[in-house]
């Protein structure tokens, strides 16, 4: 029997979560979605000097609002738990004492100011310095020292780590799931640390002992992760485990808008958009960055836009729910170079997102805005305006600048369109119409335009002379939804009121 998907979600707690990592974790959970398996969440903690506090709720509440919810995990439990790795600290000494004892593995005692020295000196000889099985011989560590050296140092409480011992010139190639084949040579690769006197292993050997111990049949992560691999298919060999070490696959990256490179908070910051799911607030110098969520994008939208960033089904479609990406989703249509970044697209899948929700839907999104404005009106009445412009939105929040003449009367009056269609008459005429409104009786969209036209074609005024100025008058500018729509919504004495207002002030 073909052992169960289970595959993770690995981040560490060291800042907001970026919505590459975000991408990340959406595949990882359709994937195992696709396929009936598992989504976990774990949180890499190894490096307790990089640690931010509020960064772990960060990443489980930007997984909740995404609808990403883990099916064991931090927050969450499970039988295969602790899944913080500081929890774990415990069990992972046992695994570097087995590789040391294999002899894939050593005892270092260089300082960090020795091997500063070391690089330094390499550097003025326009060489690069790295802990090597090129360099390892002449350096100090338990393959140059004696034993009782190597004892000794330890009991005199000397700072030491554990390095990887790097075979020489083996070739390590392992299939990636979206790469094909990928091969390595070990010569040029460095003996990385994997466990430090702290107690603490790196991620190197925390990663691949919990992916082991939690059964993780496939690890699905950033092409940053790339370089990694072959270390990580050696650890699995060295530690016993290459018959069940899992299938790899490395992601695209996500690209800038314009330029080359990665997408950074940088780019957000200069371009004007969010690179973050949610708003965060660093704990140490305050400084705030934007977030989907509060710039008014629905989760919908982000994951949509998330799952096409490097994924595409075959097909024409652009717009999917949750249900249809899990049903589309396959990792050999995730593509290999990195996927463009476009805010604009954004923008374009919440808009469309949007103008799918119903307008009671809409009224109740809307409602906080107005209650923030002390605006009470009932709701079948915001929802009737609703109807009538959002199809002008693309967030929420735009409802307002839309349909703010609604709710209050302008404040002041274009002066382009005051100077361009407010001519010398418009207030006589605007006089004339304001008595036609006092009288007339039904106050509907079609008997206003019924009554006003009749009242046009007897004065034999043209519409364009008097509409735009009533417009001005309502709404403060020439922008607005249909006139007579307008004024029903408006209200006969509000909109009576305005048009007076406007006689009595523009001049």
């Amino acid at each position: 029997m073909e052992a169960k998907v289970r595959v993770r979600f690995a981040p560490s707690p060291t800042g907001p979560l970026h919505m590459g990592g975000v991408r990340t974790a959406l595949f990882n959970y359709l994937f195992a979605k696709k396929l009936g398996g598992d989504f976990l969440l774990r949180i890499e903690d190894t490096d307790q000097t990089r640690y931010v506090p509020g960064a772990e709720d960060y990443i489980i509440e930007a997984l909740q609002w995404c609808g990403l919810m883990p099916d064991e995990g931090a927050g969450v439990g499970g039988e295969y738990g602790p899944y913080r790795q500081s929890e774990r600290k415990a069990m992972y000494r046992q695994y570097a004492d087995q590789l040391i004892e294999s002899g894939n593995a050593y005892y270092a005692f260089d300082t960090p100011e020795e091997l500063d020295e070391i690089r330094k000196a390499a550097e003025e000889n326009k060489t690069v310095f790295s802990y090597d099985l090129h360099t390892r011989n002449q350096l100090k560590n338990s393959l140059t020292l004696s034993a009782e050296e190597v004892q000794q140092k330890i009991a005199n409480g000397e700072s030491w780590v554990i390095r990887f011992k790097m075979p020489e010139n083996t070739d390590v190639a392992e299939k990636d799931l979206i790469r094909g084949e990928v091969k390595f040579n070990t010569n040029q690769l460095d003996d990385k640390v994997l466990f430090k006197a702290d107690g603490m292993p790196t991620y190197h050997l925390a990663n691949v002992v919990d992916d082991h111990l939690m059964k993780i049949s496939h690890v699905i992560r950033g092409e940053e992760w790339l370089p990694s691999m072959p270390l990580h298919v050696l650890l699995y060999e060295a530690l016993g485990w290459a018959e069940n070490r899992p299938q790899f696959a490395h992601l695209p990256l996500i690209l800038k808008p314009t330029g080359k490179g990665k997408l950074s908070k940088r780019d957000g910051d200069k371009l004007g958009f969010p690179v973050f799911p949610l708003l965060w607030t660093d704990p140490k110098s305050g400084e705030i960055s934007r977030g989907y969520r509060e710039d008014g994008y629905f989760p919908e939208a982000f994951v949509n836009l998330l799952a096409l960033l490097g994924w595409n089904a075959g097909t024409e479609q652009e717009f999917f729910s949750m249900e249809e990406l899990i049903e589309s989703f396959s990792l050999d249509r995730v593509v290999k170079s990195g996927a463009r970044f476009d805010p604009e697209k954004a923008k374009w899948f919440n808009r469309h997102y949007l103008q799918e929700k119903s307008d009671e839907e809409l009224t109740e999104l809307f409602k906080p805005i107005l209650a923030k404005k002390a605006i009470t009106l009932e709701d079948t009445k915001v929802t009737r305006i609703i109807g009538l412009i959002k199809e002008r939105c693309e967030f929420v929040s735009e409802l307002w600048e839309q349909g703010s003449y609604f709710f209050q009367a302008p404040e002041s009056y274009d002066e382009k369109t005051v100077k361009k269609k407010w001519k010398e008459d418009s207030p006589a005429m605007l006089s004339e119409i304001v008595t036609l409104f006092k009288g007339t009786e039904e106050w509907n969209a079609s008997a206003i335009k019924e009554e006003f036209s009749a009242f046009m074609s007897d004065k034999g005024w043209g519409f364009g002379v008097v509409m735009v100025p009533i417009r001005l008058a309502l709404v403060g500018s020439s922008q607005g939804i249909d006139l007579f729509d307008m004024c029903e919504l408006i209200g006969k004495d509000e909109t009576i009121a305005r048009i007076e207002k406007a006689i009595a002030t523009i001049k």
